[in-house]
């Protein structure tokens, strides 16, 4: 509001200071166009006698000439011709410059002084002309003078009304850009209330009714919040299933310990149930790990990545004589962490790789977004194996989301792959391949903020 009402203010007084300027000017050149219009029209009702005097008209073209200190003054000066109007009596005329013929010039303001010795200040017009007489050619000089105040006065009334009127239009259009940016905010602070809702657990999330223009910063906090709070949840089941899964090896070491074990028995249980313990927490890591993701991450190119692990299969699978072909758009980037593009792509293809006669295809495409959120990208894994029955695609996909062990089998490394795809609000689908004729591994990673 401060730097907008600076601007304004600014903005005003220069416009000010312009039509004061072109008003001032205005104002000076009618006053030339009305002393020229005088001077002419003196000019041509007057005479000059046979000696070279100059004659005024009875009737001058304005009556002030005819009253002493009345703000008009006229004269003529030339080779031995000198006027001056009866409105000059007592006063002190500036010296009049001898012009060429139709020379013109407009001056002021000058000064003059009247016999109590007062300065007062007045506009001059003269100009050249030639009167031609009986006695020869006369070069002559016209001046006509006009008092400065009236000019003055009407430029400080027009001031007084312009800078008046500026200022209450200052102050009205600041009236009215207070009240525009106060309702043009009025979302922000809308949206500021919602995030105090937030923070003190009245509300889940930001609502959907904001303007378009706030709809980007609106989804990125939601999906902010839904982030933090999947995140903690996911730390706290994490915890919850170490715990529960830690309690049987520690109560068999404690009924060990209550049944009074030999030496022997007792280290070679607790070296078990140690083992046991160290699978647990490495599993439970690792699923921690490899659920989640950060919200923003660089993209990151799927192709050479997907070159890496194909190499790896393929050694792997060597004596199967399974290969590899690729379909993937080169401007295909994964927009998240590393670490699940890779478990993303390992798990699929070395399960296409596993059950595979002898081709899999892997197929990206890139999924067009709106210019404020990345692209989305399809993944398809493909393999020429037996597939998968439908009537078990639903519970292959449903199974072990939140148990303790994971099937292995077709769908090995699939509780992984559908966590990731979760994370990522995507979608993980099987069917039948309409290529190979095996199974399909398709994952939809829609366009995100």
């Amino acid at each position: 509001m401060l730097a907008a009402s600076l601007a304004l203010v600014a903005f005003l007084g220069l416009t000010g200071l312009a039509l004061d300027r072109a008003f001032a000017a205005t104002a000076q050149y009618g006053l030339r166009e009305r002393l020229a219009n005088l001077a002419n029209a003196y000019i041509q009702e007057g005479e000059v006698d046979r000696i070279g005097g100059f004659i005024s008209p009875e009737i001058p073209p304005d009556m002030r000439l005819l009253s002493p200190g009345s703000g008009l003054y006229a004269n003529i000066r030339g080779e031995g011709v000198t006027w001056d109007s009866a409105s000059t009596l007592g006063r002190s005329m500036p010296p009049v410059e001898l012009l060429e013929m139709n020379e013109r010039r407009f001056e002021g303001p000058l000064t003059i002084v009247d016999s109590d010795g007062m300065e007062n200040s007045v506009y001059a017009y003269s100009f050249g002309i030639i009167w031609e007489s009986a006695s020869g050619d006369i070069p002559l000089t016209l001046s006509v003078f006009e008092d400065a105040q009236q000019i003055e006065d009407q430029v400080r009334i027009y001031r007084r009304a312009l800078w008046s009127n500026l200022l209450l239009a200052a102050f009205v259009l600041m009236m009215v850009q207070l009240l525009v940016l106060r309702w043009s905010l009025l979302p922000l602070r809308n949206v500021e209330r919602e995030l105090a809702r937030v923070r003190q657990g009245e509300s889940q999330r930001l609502s959907e009714r904001h303007p378009r223009e706030l709809e980007s910063i609106t989804r990125s906090i939601n999906s902010l919040i839904e982030s933090e709070r999947t995140h903690l949840d996911r730390s706290r089941n994490t915890l919850s299933d170490l715990a529960h899964s830690l309690k049987t090896p520690l109560a068999v070491l404690r009924s060990r310990l209550d049944a009074d074990a030999s030496h022997d028995q007792l280290r070679e249980e607790v070296a078990a149930q140690v083992q046991r313990m160290n699978e647990i927490v490495s599993y439970q890591l690792s699923r921690a790990a490899r659920t989640g993701h950060a919200l923003y991450s660089a993209p990151i190119d799927i192709e050479p990545r997907a070159e890496e692990i194909v190499a790896g299969l393929e050694k792997v699978y060597a004596g199967s004589g399974v290969f590899c072909e690729f379909e993937i758009d080169p401007a295909a980037r994964f927009h998240g962490e590393l670490g699940d593009l890779q478990e993303l792509l390992g798990n699929l293809l070395e399960n296409a790789f596993k059950w595979a006669d002898k081709r899999v295809l892997l197929t990206v495409s890139v999924e067009a977004a709106p210019p404020d959120r990345r692209p989305g990208v399809n993944i398809t894994v493909d393999d020429d194996g037996p597939g998968i029955p439908p009537e078990k695609v639903e519970r292959l996909l449903q199974r072990g989301v939140r148990g303790d062990e994971r099937v292995r089998g077709h769908g090995i490394g699939l509780a992984i792959v559908q966590d990731i795809v979760t994370a990522y609000h995507g979608e993980l689908s099987v069917t039948q391949s309409p290529e190979l004729g095996g199974a399909r591994f398709a994952v939809h990673i829609p366009p995100a903020f």
